[in-house]
């Protein structure tokens, strides 16, 4: 394992320093934070506190929630393509600003410095797709049987939009769905990880510059709330929140989902992912070999969509998975901050703890384990670093059906396109997944109605890094959400069917007749 150390391991340089000027350069104002109290503003890289954030308190969220009303009745009637200018707006001040945002996304979150980058440009990416988008939002005219009538259906603004939002992807989750929201008319409120506070202060002081420049914006269009569960609950709970859109866990889906429905509250749920990969005989091993890399290991095993499960067809079996085992040995482990690291830190001690109890109960299960380790940990102690964990398993049991937020990769061999498909299936979350082969009949079978289950499956690439043309989500107990691309915009908007009349007859639909005379 390639691990960055000297002969005597020293700390990471502190990143408080840097962190506050990256704010300052940001524009966050020095009001939002505090002394004492509060809610810590943590790095992954070193474990130290790097600020404390002012914290919103229930009435305050109350308050915000009062003033997104106030502003959907105002910005519900402004044209689509003007609330387009807007996003086009925090597109151009995402771009001025790329890379102090991209820099703080690698201090707070612990990402490599090109996958921080590679999310602020996942929010330059939605806001151009936003932009054009405001200009074609559209409903059918559909054939009336009537004769001289005339039926559409017209698309409108929802209402206030809440965004809950996950530390592994600090700010693009919230883009994803601010700048959908804000072109079809919608405000939005936004409760950010209480683990990635900085980022989101960020991202509403650029909202902010947009908003000066924009002019004539209703005020509360965009708000971000500082907390911890209560806040959340705030968003879930208030009948004036028409849609909300919340990232993580099931278990935080299981809480959230029925209470939004019990008010009838429009949910985009985007939870667990258990994400499985299919090598198939005729694959191109190679190419299988870089994806399955990048999927395993990459943000050091915390995307919603990173590879968990592998199955290797068992004639390919001894040609694939030693070099996989030598990828895995040969990757940089370090300071996400400097150029050359591969996998950074783990987000907490919360999150080393659950890979290291997945791991015992995997070599419980016969498990081989090559990796899982924590390093660097005598010059870093507050923080938490491993060697991605690659994990040859007998059968599809212990902790493989279940997702552990961590670099663990289990590869099974498996013989029949059936049974890897079966396999890939026989989890709770639906997300993504994908397969490697050159045999069309493979390929279509995969995602065909008999194939993959996920909201997402591939052919030749791997389940993770998806971007933002095509709806992002998936089924099972990923929840059923879709964000970003392809027609995800219609879950921002509330549809009316609407039928004109422009004849003197009133023609009843069905041959239905019910004449009273005059």
């Amino acid at each position: 394992m390639n691990i960055k150390r000297s002969a005597k391991p020293k700390p990471f340089p502190s990143a408080a320093r840097e962190t506050a000027a990256l704010l300052k350069r940001l524009g966050v104002p020095k009001t939002a934070f505090v002394k004492e109290g509060g809610l810590p503003a943590r790095s992954p890289i070193t474990g130290e506190t790097l600020l404390r954030v002012a914290a919103t308190t229930p009435d305050q969220a109350a308050a915000a929630i009062a003033t997104a009303q106030e502003a959907f009745l105002a910005w519900r009637q402004v044209p689509p393509p003007r609330r387009g200018e807007l996003v086009r707006l925090l597109g151009e001040e995402l771009r001025a600003r790329k890379a102090e945002l991209g820099r703080l996304v690698t201090i707070e979150a612990g990402k490599i410095l090109s996958e921080g980058l590679g999310e602020v440009q996942e929010m330059i990416d939605i806001c151009d797709f936003a932009v054009g988008l405001s200009r074609q939002l559209h409903g059918f005219t559909i054939a009336t049987e009537r004769p001289m009538h005339r039926m559409m259906e017209t698309w409108h603004p929802l209402g206030i939009c809440g965004v809950i939002s996950a530390f592994n992807f600090p700010v693009a989750v919230w883009s994803w769905n601010a700048a959908l929201a804000l072109v079809c008319g919608d405000p939005v409120v936004w409760k950010p990880s209480e683990k990635t506070p900085l980022t989101a202060l960020a991202v509403q002081a650029l909202v902010d510059r947009a908003l000066a420049r924009f002019g004539d914006a209703p005020a509360g269009l965009s708000q971000v709330l500082i907390g911890g569960p209560e806040i959340g609950a705030a968003l879930v709970e208030d009948r004036r929140v028409a849609i909300l859109s919340a990232t993580g866990s099931t278990a935080m889906g299981r809480k959230v989902g029925p209470k939004l429905a019990e008010r009838f509250a429009r949910a985009i749920l985007e939870l667990g992912g258990n994400n499985a990969a299919i090598v198939c005989p005729s694959a191109d091993l190679g190419q299988a070999l870089r994806a399955i890399a990048f999927a395993a290991m990459g943000t050091a095993g915390q995307r919603c969509t990173t590879l968990r499960r592998l199955f290797v067809h068992e004639d390919v079996y001894e040609a694939l998975v030693p070099k996989l085992r030598k990828a895995y040995a040969s990757v940089t482990i370090g300071d996400p901050r400097q150029a050359g690291t591969l996998i950074g830190p783990l987000i907490d001690g919360a999150a080393h703890d659950g890979m290291q109890k997945a791991l015992f109960e995997a070599r419980r299960h016969g498990g081989v384990v090559q990796g899982g380790a924590r390093v660097l940990d005598k010059a870093n102690p507050n923080a938490f670093y491993v060697e991605p964990a690659l994990v040859e398993m007998p059968r599809h049991d212990g902790p493989v059906p279940h997702e552990t937020f961590a670099p663990i990769l289990y590869v099974m061999r498996y013989r029949t396109i059936e049974e890897a498909i079966a396999l890939n299936n026989a989890v709770g979350a639906g997300l993504s997944s994908s397969i490697f082969t050159r045999d069309m009949r493979e390929a279509e079978l995969f995602m065909s109605a008999s194939g993959s289950d996920c909201g997402i499956a591939n052919v030749n690439i791997g389940p993770s890094g998806a971007e933002i043309g095509g709806a992002f989500g998936g089924e099972k107990e990923t929840g059923g959400g879709r964000e970003a691309g392809s027609d995800s915009w219609k879950a921002y908007m509330r549809r009316a069917t609407n039928t004109v009349n422009y004849g003197a007859a009133l023609p009843l639909a069905q041959g239905v007749t019910f004449d009273v005379g005059e």
